[in-house]
């Protein structure tokens, strides 16, 4: 099977199949870090110790991921709340993931459905 063909980058070096350039890396380090700066903390968007200990709580009643059935670590919003306290705080949006679930596949597929909400 023959092999893919390296790319040229936008700024013109030549990039092997399947890596980024890296000044695609530095670009989007930087627009992340942009967005940090303007995204509240934690505690800001509601993460509090009243969180904290409401979560524990919950995952001692849901010990076991949504997704794999692995022991859960994290207890995930199903819906994003984006500052809604009533959401935030309702136990019946709530879900126990394990943190490869949380971080990967789940976030992933918020992302595709955030991309299609916004116009």
């Amino acid at each position: 099977m023959p092999a893919r063909a390296p790319r040229i980058c936008s700024c013109g070096k030549t990039v092997p199949p399947g890596a980024q350039c890296p000044c695609q890396i530095q670009r989007a380090a930087e627009r992340k870090a942009r967005f940090d700066k303007t995204r509240p903390n934690s505690r800001q968007r509601g993460y509090t110790r009243e969180w904290e200990a409401a979560s524990k709580r919950f995952l001692r009643q849901h010990p076991y991921c949504a997704a794999c059935g692995a022991r859960a670590t994290l207890v995930d919003h199903k819906t994003p709340h984006r500052g809604d306290q009533a959401i935030f705080w309702d136990k019946s949006r709530w879900q126990s993931h394990c943190t490869p679930c949380h971080s990967g596949a789940k976030q992933r597929i918020e992302r595709r459905q955030f991309r299609k909400d916004t116009p």
